[in-house]
């Protein structure tokens, strides 16, 4: 299972290098003031607004982006230096979750497909750690038909896992790309106000992509592990 250890860790330091540069992008660009001077708060409710959308509610939230929408409460969370910062960041961040909501509204397919697949994935999620180590206590015991079962579930999971991780691809350089339209024809951001948003945005994208990335390599190292022996 060496090349299940090298993966994950692989994966992991990816993650952590990528987390820490949307860290820094988040930080820098809290510095650059907008000229509106419209907090992300407002400029979510302007959006908002703008769409239509008067059923979802905005709620200040805790910690460090945190920042999320849910479909089901129709609530956009901002954590404390999104809703109250009146700054590049914060606008950014705000009109992407703003992005989601819109979709929603919109009834993006995308959006409706990665919310069908939340339960299945929660249990999938639940089950890999387990399944695993029941998978290595198989093989230990020889493998045989429990090994084999456990490795089809490894596999099935992995499987809902990465096809999850690249549903949400889509909807979120989708909601990335629908908030900067929005804020470059509301004129809430100008020049370097707007290529700051585009880049902490980018970068938030891209650590989406390396989740999709690693789970895909997961699945796939299973795959061919059920198909061809095991490492």
């Amino acid at each position: 299972m060496i090349g299940y250890y090298l993966i994950i860790g692989l994966a992991t330091f990816g993650g952590w290098l990528i987390s820490n540069r949307l860290k820094g992008k988040f930080k820098k660009y809290s510095r650059v003031p907008v000229r509106s001077g419209k907090s992300g708060a407002q400029i979510a409710k302007e959006m908002l607004d703008y769409y239509g959308i008067n059923d979802v509610k905005i709620t200040q939230g805790q910690g460090f982006l945190t920042d999320h929408y849910n479909p089901l409460k129709k609530t956009i969370t901002l954590s404390p230096g999104v809703y109250q910062g009146a700054n590049v960041s914060a606008a950014a961040v705000a009109a992407h979750e703003c992005g989601h909501a819109v979709q929603h509204a919109e009834a993006y397919q995308m959006l409706k497909v990665r919310s069908a697949l939340v339960p299945a994935v929660q249990a999938s999620s639940r089950m890999q750690q387990f399944l695993f180590m029941g998978f290595i206590f198989g093989m230990g015991a020889g493998a045989g038909l429990i090994g084999n079962v456990l490795m089809m579930a490894l596999v099935v999971t992995f499987g809902i896992t990465a096809l999850f991780s690249l549903i949400t691809l889509p909807v979120e350089f989708d909601a990335s790309r629908r908030a900067l339209l929005w804020l470059d024809d509301s004129g809430n951001t100008h020049g370097i106000e707007y290529d700051g948003a585009k880049d902490a945005l980018w970068w938030a994208a891209m650590t989406y992509v390396a989740s999709a990335l690693s789970a895909l390599v997961m699945f796939l190292y299973f795959l061919l592990m059920m198909a061809g022996g095991r490492d």
